[in-house]
């Protein structure tokens, strides 16, 4: 898993220095925009919509793998949703988050219905067929470009025939304003502040053959992509 640069179009002369970028990053935190990740993988990331795990509709009973688990708070949610006869399954290329991630699911005692594993999501160790739902949040676009075809194409793979796709993402899709150049600007100069990039979520989703079941774009200073989709 590795993030790709992409360097902002010819027309953006967005220019900010390490300290203006660190007032603009506590100003957003304060306001809920942005969450602080410390420790080995860490770094600054948006906020959780609040709806995202929603439209995935979790339901008891139900395996569901989330890729790029964080620090665990996603998780924490699935493993209720699911219930004690429900499985959540984790996994994030980083052993402190892993560790993170189990703190937080024993602190809630749902660590019984919790898999987590370490390793990288273009080669996912799970069966065909064997989940019903994968949820991946603001980790996409973490990946190169090529990369995202082999992390959906695997999600398919595991995917139950009309099994669902979560995807949460910053997008390219509608307006570019100051705030999308600025966070581009920030991840070619500073990846290890601001560690993705906006991609093209539902139009990734289609071309690696789900079928869109929801979208939506949340403006949370930059366009959020939420996305449901299914296996066909």
């Amino acid at each position: 898993m590795r993030s790709e640069s992409h360097p902002p179009s010819g027309r953006s002369k967005v220019k900010l220095s390490p300290a203006h970028l660190q007032k603009v990053a506590q100003t957003l935190a304060r306001h809920g925009y942005l969450q602080t990740v410390r420790g080995r993988g860490g770094g600054l990331r948006l906020a959780q919509p609040p709806e995202s795990l929603d439209k995935l509709a979790p339901a008891a009973g139900e395996r569901v793998l989330e890729i790029g688990y964080g620090t665990g708070h996603c998780l924490v949610q699935l493993a209720v949703a699911v219930g004690p006869e429900g499985k959540v399954f984790g996994i994030d290329l980083s052993e402190g988050m892993r560790a993170r991630a189990r703190e937080r699911v024993e602190k809630e005692h749902v660590i019984d219905r919790v898999e987590l594993s370490c390793g990288d999501a273009t080669r996912l160790p799970y069966p065909d067929g064997s989940m019903d739902a994968v949820f991946v949040s603001f980790t996409l676009e973490l990946f190169d470009t090529p990369e995202i075809p082999q992390v959906l194409a695997g999600c398919k793979r595991m995917l139950r025939p009309g099994g669902r796709i979560g995807v949460v993402a910053i997008t390219k899709e509608g307006k570019e304003g100051f705030a999308v150049e600025a966070y581009e600007w920030t991840h070619q100069h500073f990846p290890n502040l601001l560690d993705c990039r906006p991609i093209f979520v539902r139009r990734a989703l289609e071309d690696a053959g789900f079928a869109i079941r929801n979208a939506t774009i949340r403006n949370m200073w930059v366009p959020v992509e939420v996305v449901v989709a299914t296996k066909v």
